[in-house]
């Protein structure tokens, strides 16, 4: 038998491909994984901030209400004393009584004559109401059930103790225009009475807001907006 050693051409050929070097991945392959884990833990990252903003909204919102409320309670004090700028003015022309309260809003944005001028006594920014739609204060009248609400509301959080109203005025003409009204006996009171008749015309001894909703801040114990009176009686 002849055993010479050379080259057998006709060698299996599984067998050689089993002698081949095993394939190595090439470089397109490798940044395609790379790609694919990158996106997989940016997905991971932004399912976290997602979480993180969810957990967090409703404590922005709440924020963001306490803020609005906070600017609604600083305009509406500033209401309060242009009122009473315009009933000391008018009440030593007119006398006591209703015929010396503004009948609008714009007549307090007019100011008071001083001289050969007029002085100022409210601001453009605090005749709107930033906490309704349209930004109007509504009105609140003298003996209008809306202000024996908050006479009640204020009974409630001064244990029965009705403030004094310190503007020697209006202290005259405060029974006349807030008659006194029966302790709350623990019960609040607030929001708007149903005989309130928005479009009512005439003097207005405060303002309050419209909006009707919930509050985050208590003014005065009252947690509804449109229970928050801004009036310069009982202060």
């Amino acid at each position: 038998m002849n055993l010479r050693h050379g080259p057998h051409h006709k060698i299996w050929p599984a067998a050689a491909r089993l002698l081949r070097p095993r394939d190595v991945p090439s470089a397109s392959s490798a940044r395609r994984c790379e790609e694919g884990y990158t996106l997989v833990a940016l997905l991971a990252v932004m399912t976290v901030l997602a979480l993180f903003a969810m957990a967090a909204a409703p404590s922005i919102r709440q924020q963001t209400q306490r803020e609005k409320e906070i600017e609604t309670i600083f305009r509406g004090e500033q209401v309060a004393e242009a009122i009473r700028v315009y009933y000391s003015y008018k009440q030593q022309r007119v006398g006591n009584g209703d015929a010396a309260l503004p009948t609008s809003i714009d007549q307090l944005l007019e100011g008071l004559p001083s001289g050969t001028k007029k002085v100022q006594i409210l601001r453009a920014s605090a005749a709107r109401d930033p906490l309704s739609d349209s930004g109007e204060w509504k009105l609140i009248r003298p003996r209008s059930s809306a202000l024996a609400d908050f006479q009640r509301s204020l009974l409630l959080f001064t244990q029965n103790f009705r403030p004094t109203t310190h503007d020697s005025q209006l202290k005259q003409v405060e029974q006349l225009m807030a008659p006194p009204v029966l302790p709350t006996m623990g019960i609040a009171l607030t929001g708007v009475s149903p005989g309130d008749d928005d479009d009512s015309t005439g003097p207005f001894i405060g303002a309050a807001s419209r909006s009707k909703s919930p509050s985050v801040i208590y003014y005065y114990g009252i947690d509804r907006h449109d229970g928050w009176v801004f009036t310069p009686l009982f202060r």
